[in-house]
Order: structure tokens, then sequence, then C-alpha cells
């Protein structure tokens, strides 16, 4: 995946990076990690998409939704700590108002939709073409150049992009806050599609978020860790990361080398 690949800046600060199709191994080959994270399967990205270089912030939540219900807001940098303290029903409210106020905003020569990532789509950008259980290898002894977590975090977020990016550029992947996905938690993966499409079940009304978060151990911040909860729990170890996907007829035509 090019270093120069085509990325673009939203209206609030946030920069937005193209993620190339491609495929990887989703989940724990090497049975080093928990059974959720298992079996191992093949993955196919076959559209492309633009994924949030950073988590979206408490700026961002608040010029969409006029408040900000995020824990930790002293300090006057607060607004650029990710929001937390969201739901997934709440992170479809504000994608939908996104959504709606930027319908026709042409980004790179094309017009596109907000969302969520799916599970698949989480990992494949968190891995970042590395089979290691981070994208910078396997010693968690590096992960405070990488993330915020139990073990440096001070029991509170920190402010957005302060630590080292994964190899295609992305911040605050491991820690920080866990990352809405669009899907419904499945305890395993024996019913995946082996495709970037999020799974859906109607036998669940939990939600999947990928990352970890200030609180949780280095375990829990691996590229392949698994959590989830409750579609209208709001945590202040939960937020959200952004997709701006091109709308399907443009898409196919984007030349991803540009």
């Amino acid at each position: 995946m090019s270093s120069t690949r085509p990325a673009f800046d939203g209206l609030y600060g946030g920069r937005y990076i193209l993620v190339e199709p491609g495929r990887f191994l989703m989940g724990d080959a090497d049975e080093r990690g928990s059974k959720t994270e298992r079996p191992a399967i093949e993955t196919e990205i076959l559209d492309p998409f633009f994924l949030g270089e950073r988590p979206v912030t408490q700026a961002h939540w608040q010029s969409i939704m006029g408040l900000n219900p995020s824990k930790f807001q002293d300090g006057w940098a607060a607004g650029l700590r990710p929001v937390e303290m969201i739901s997934w029903d709440d992170a479809q409210t504000f994608i939908s108002k996104m959504n709606e106020a930027e319908q026709n905003t042409v980004r790179l020569g094309l017009t596109g939709t907000w969302r969520l990532p799916s599970e698949a789509e989480w990992e494949y950008a968190a891995r970042a073409n590395t089979d290691s259980r981070w994208s910078f290898g396997d010693r968690d002894s590096e992960l405070n150049d990488y993330g915020w977590h139990a073990g440096n975090a001070g029991a509170t977020t920190r402010e957005v992009g302060q630590k080292k990016a994964n190899p295609w550029g992305f911040l605050d992947l491991h820690g920080q806050t866990g990352e809405w996905c669009q899907d419904d938690y499945a305890p395993n993966y024996t019913q995946h599609s082996g495709t970037q499409n999020a799974h859906t079940s109607n036998l669940t009304g939990r939600k999947v978020h990928r990352g970890g978060s200030w609180f949780t151990e280095s375990d829990s911040t691996r590229s392949r860790a698994r959590a989830s909860a409750l579609r209208d729990h709001r945590g202040d170890g939960v937020g959200l990361r952004l997709v701006w996907s091109p709308n399907a007829e443009a898409a196919e035509h984007m030349d991803v080398d540009a």
C-alpha cells in the first residue's frame, strides 16, 4: 500500500486516509489469543474506503450534536480528546446527521457516505499488512509508543494523535477508547462471511467494539482483540472512528495508485 495514498481533510479537523482493497487472515491463526478470535478466516476487502486517521473528538461530536456527553472534559484541550459515553445508537444518530449535512459534498472528485467500519475493515486497517500481535510487533514493551492503556494513560483519555502511527498512517488504534463497529457481535468467526461486510444477526443486541481502551491491559489492545457491548451501552471507554465510503459507481473507477 503506497505511502502516498489519497486522503482528504474533513470539516471538523479529521483526516481520512484511503484503505485499498486486499486480502488478509482475520483472527487468531496462532491460537495465542482468545477463542473469540477463531477460527482465523481468509477475508477479502473488495471495496476501497477512507478511514479516519484518528477517533472522533469531543469537539467534532459537539459540533454535530450540540452537546458533549464525554466524562473526560477537564482541561483546555479536552475537545481534542476522543468522545466517549456514547452508545452504538448514538453513533448512528451522529452519522445520520453528518450524512444529511454533507450528502452532496464532493471529495477527491467523489461523493460518498459516512458510516462505522465493519469489524473486518477495522482489523484490516489496524493490522496494516502485519501478522504480529500489534502492527508494530509482538512486544508489549513497545506499546507505550503507540497507544494509551492501563499502564500509561493515568486513568483518563488523552488528546488524540500524540502517539506513533501504524504503517498505514492511523493513530490511536491501540487503547485510548474502544471504537464501535457496524457488526452484531458473534462469539467467534464460524459464521463470518470472509468479506468486509458487517456481520448481522437477529439473535443479539450486542455490537462489536475494537481497540481496547485507556483502562484495559495491553492484551486487549491487540489488532485482533475483540470486545462487545449492548447497543445502548454508554461507557467512558468506547467511542468511534468514521469511515467514508465512495458511492459504489464512483468507487469502481477509483485510481487507488493516484
